[in-house]
């Protein structure tokens, strides 16, 4: 397989060209976490945050991309995922397990996520993410999930699928 043509790059990501293919890289990762996070009494941790390329407020699971900053570079998965949830919601996870790997957008970039289950949350602040970021944590009862979710499209939030993807991965049931 012959080495990718660099098109174009910027900070945050790389145009290659393979063949008569372009996609994306990131410069300095190429895997992102998510993690699905139920408390203890079955409410799940959602995230919403505007997303300048849909131009709309997204619901999401906590993510976060592995080593794209100087001091996290080496990071484990596990430990950017537990890092990832603790900034961006204040919980800290007793144990994280590895739910499944698939690629992002195989037909854009090269990038892989990786989605984990968090358990034993205990909350240690209120979360909102670092510098930069406008984070908005949510509680939701898995019982009112999907009617919730459906509220949320309906005021013009984009729906992230790893909601569903991550849930379904946990053999989690949702009203």
């Amino acid at each position: 397989m012959s080495e990718p043509t660099t098109l174009f790059t910027s900070r945050w990501l790389t145009l290659q060209q393979r063949g008569h293919w372009e996609f994306v890289r990131r410069p300095h990762a190429n895997a992102a976490v998510g993690i699905l996070a139920i408390t203890d009494e079955q409410n799940i941790i959602l995230i919403e945050q505007f997303r300048i390329p849909v131009q709309c407020p997204v619901i999401e699971i906590p993510a976060g991309l592995v080593g794209d900053e100087p001091q996290f570079a080496g990071e484990s998965l596990a430990d950017t995922a537990a890092r990832e949830l603790e900034e961006e919601t204040g919980f800290f996870a007793s144990s994280l397990s590895l739910l499944l790997a698939s690629p992002t957008s195989s037909g854009m970039t090269s990038e892989m996520t990786y989605l984990f289950q968090a358990t034993g949350l205990t909350k240690q602040h209120a979360g909102g993410g670092v510098a930069g970021e406008s984070i908005i944590v949510h509680q939701v009862p898995l019982a009112h999930l999907r009617s919730w979710l459906t509220e949320q499209a309906a005021l013009g939030k984009a729906i992230d699928f790893k909601i569903h993807a991550a849930l379904a991965a946990a053999d989690v049931s949702f009203s």
